[in-house]
């Protein structure tokens, strides 16, 4: 779990105008995320397990990878060529903790490299019993007449179709005792103007999640979401927002500030546990204090 002196240790705004391109890279942010590297301690909650994180080379996919190695489970990440920097970093920390690490590259927005992505994970990894369904798209529009079809699309392809895609070929591995954890958002129960494709995405993904989980529950696999608030990751500062909410990021919450996504991490560790076992269907919220769920 995160071992840290005080909250207060994180960085609050103004933050520094900063645009990169999309996707974004962690390495390039200012201040730099704290995604856990030396800050998360495990206490082996996921000794053995083998799980497959889409997103995986930054942000809170990144923290989670870390997370989960530390807590004793192999570890295949996707992420997209653009990423390799940031994916190869996380490959070195996952392999740090003697866990057998996969970085498989690739876009998500097509269903046959969905179907490799899982096979090559539960291939490498020999087994799957852990999929996070966490890669996301945003890219604000202030406005829906000037929201493209074409970003529409590949916003929904990335976030809700990928999503499909990549869940119904891990159930040919997965069996009793796994766990799906699906990245949702504070956006789906209180969306922001200028994210409306985004925020139709997110509460896909909350439909999704309990549908799924009566689907599932008789074989003894559970799914649950999380919902972050906002959080000081490539997303942002890579078209997800203006740069005035850049320098403000985190402002609007009763901790003054955005999480890191370290701080996250932890959830994903639990819902991914045994400790776990009865809770399905569930989205559970982190947002820094405003209850959005």
């Amino acid at each position: 779990m995160p071992h840290h002196t005080s909250p207060d240790q994180y960085p609050r705004p103004p933050f520094p105008e900063q645009l990169q391109p999309w996707p974004g890279l962690a390495s390039q942010m200012t201040p730099q995320a704290d995604h856990g590297e030396t800050s998360y301690r495990g206490t082996g909650r996921l000794k053995g397990r083998k799980a497959l994180i889409t997103g995986g080379d930054s942000g809170i996919g990144r923290a989670v990878a870390i997370a989960y190695a530390r807590e004793g489970a192999d570890v295949a990440i996707n992420d997209l060529p653009e990423e390799e920097s940031d994916a190869a970093e996380v490959i070195q920390l996952i392999q740090a903790e003697g866990r057998k690490a996969v970085a498989i590259p690739g876009d998500i927005r097509t269903e046959s490299f969905c179907e490799t992505l899982v096979e090559r994970a539960a291939a490498e990894l020999g087994g799957l019993d852990i999929l996070v369904n966490n890669a996301g798209r945003q890219q604000f529009s202030t406005s829906i007449r000037t929201l493209s079809t074409a970003d529409f699309d590949a916003t929904f392809k990335t976030n809700v179709y990928a999503m499909f895609w990549i869940t119904r070929a891990a159930l040919n591995h997965l069996s009793a005792g796994s766990a799906i954890v699906n990245t949702s958002s504070v956006q789906a129960f209180d969306p922001d103007a200028i994210v409306l494709d985004y925020a139709q995405t997110k509460a896909a993904i909350v439909a999704f999640t309990k549908s799924l989980a009566k689907q599932l529950g008789s074989e003894g696999i559970r799914v649950n979401a999380v919902a972050p608030g906002p959080y000081w990751t490539p997303l942002q500062v890579s078209g997800g927002q203006p740069q005035e909410k850049i320098v403000s990021m985190g402002s609007g919450t009763p901790m003054d500030r955005p999480g890191q996504p370290v701080e996250i991490a932890s959830l994903y560790v639990t819902l991914a546990s045994d400790e776990s076992s009865y809770c399905s269907g569930q989205v559970w919220c982190a947002d820094g204090g405003n209850g959005t769920l």
